[in-house]
């Protein structure tokens, strides 16, 4: 049965995004990365946020634009809106509910993980109760202003450390949901 995972590079002061949306900022912290590297092939399908499929590419002007993971990864997204695309995407599943989304992510990915992107996504999966797993890259930048990594308005989620790795390019955390 595939976990369900959220994982994001973040600011030390707990941004995804800069303001406006912008991911430029995470562009020179994208160097090599030994766990994420591990990581993608184990990884069956992503569950992915309209905005942030919609959203800036810190890739942008390479050879890894518009891929997820920079162009590491292939596979089936499901992107959650209500507002799908006119055109057909290759690998791209537009749904318009999230408990659908996440199942058909869920099946797609067989016993991998189901990568969930964007904010707003993790923050569903967690209030679902359907989060198994939060992997994060912090680099060593405050931003002061974007969009969270979460945003709980409350509340107390325990976890536990599964892993800790230090690169020249920021820390590595891995965390199961208790």
């Amino acid at each position: 049965m595939a976990k369900v995972l959220y994982s994001a590079g973040i600011s030390l002061d707990g941004f995804m995004t800069g303001p406006g949306g912008d991911m430029s900022w995470l562009t020179p912290y994208l160097g090599p990365n030994p766990q994420v590297e591990a990581l993608i092939p184990q990884i069956g399908s992503l569950l992915v946020g309209r905005r942030t499929f919609d959203g800036d590419d810190p890739h942008k002007g390479g050879e890894g634009e518009g891929k997820a993971f920079g162009g590491g990864w292939e596979g089936p997204q499901y992107v959650v809106t209500h507002n799908p695309p006119d055109t057909t995407i290759t690998d791209v599943t537009f749904v318009d509910d999230f408990g659908s989304a996440l199942a058909q992510a869920k099946e797609a990915a067989g016993d991998k993980y189901v990568n969930v992107l964007g904010a707003g996504m993790g923050r569903q999966c967690l209030a679902a109760g359907q989060l198994d797993e939060i992997f994060v890259g912090i680099a060593p930048v405050l931003l002061g202003d974007g969009v969270r990594f979460f945003d709980l308005g409350g509340g107390n989620v325990k976890l536990e450390r599964i892993s800790q790795a230090e690169l020249p390019l920021g820390t590595n955390l891995w965390f199961k949901i208790l």
